[in-house]
């Protein structure tokens, strides 16, 4: 519920669309996820819907029903990635604008080339048709983000702060990458070799696991301002 009252916090919204989901704790076919028509900044710890990888609602305390679409994204990352237990999918203008790009992510800046080895997923359509699973699995592969080509963003993390903090910094990164190509001028990019270093620092672990560090933070913010997400 914080997560998805963060994502809110920072504009990552399009109205009751989009989707977040965590697994349940000691489970591997079950998992959490928004009910179908409420908005993120009123998403609870109690709102959330519990649903397992065949599409079944096990615990559901809302008049509203599961997004298919949401259901067919999240089942396919939950049951071919098990050192998966967020995944957070956006459309943000930024991450649709870069979506429809064919240079994909461009390293121009540091923030960018955290996201240099992208996990790219060809327009099928609305998400819908249960098909779909094995090539969005293919596509991500074991990476932490992916780009949904004329569609939008993914994330996954091994934990919710880790995710959040992923699709926070891959947002970022596409903000920049639209400004900075709306300015009309050359671009200038590190070499290859820097980019490449900059982004091995950046793979989980290597230094720290990022988002850790920050999730308190971003609690304490929540709590200053609406504690009700606990609700």
């Amino acid at each position: 519920a914080a997560c998805y009252r963060l994502m809110a916090e920072y504009g990552m919204v399009e109205m009751v669309a989009n989707h977040i989901s965590v697994r349940v704790p000691g489970t591997h076919n079950e998992f959490l996820i928004n009910p179908y028509g409420m908005l993120y900044e009123e998403m609870t710890a109690s709102s959330m819907l519990k649903v397992d990888l065949d599409g079944n609602v096990l615990f559901n305390a809302t008049e509203y029903g599961v997004n298919q679409a949401g259901f067919v994204i999240h089942s396919a990352v939950h049951a071919a990635r098990h050192d998966v237990d967020c995944i957070i999918h956006t459309h943000t203008l930024a991450g649709m604008a870069v979506s429809a790009m064919k240079c994909g992510i461009m390293p121009i800046a540091q923030s960018s080339m955290r996201f240099l080895d992208i996990a790219y997923h060809d327009y099928e359509g609305v998400a819908l048709r249960l098909e779909e699973r094995e090539r969005l699995v293919a596509s991500l592969g074991n990476r932490e983000a992916m780009v949904l080509r004329n569609h939008g963003l993914l994330t996954t993390g091994a934990t919710i702060a880790e995710c959040f903090n992923n699709m926070y910094r891959l947002e970022r990164a596409c903000q920049l990458q639209v400004m900075a190509l709306s300015c009309n001028t050359e671009l200038q990019l590190p070499p290859q070799e820097v980019t490449q270093y900059t982004n091995n620092l950046m793979l989980p672990g290597v230094r720290r696991r990022f988002g850790l560090l920050e999730w308190p933070a971003m609690l304490r913010k929540l709590d200053r301002t609406d504690p009700s997400y606990r609700d």
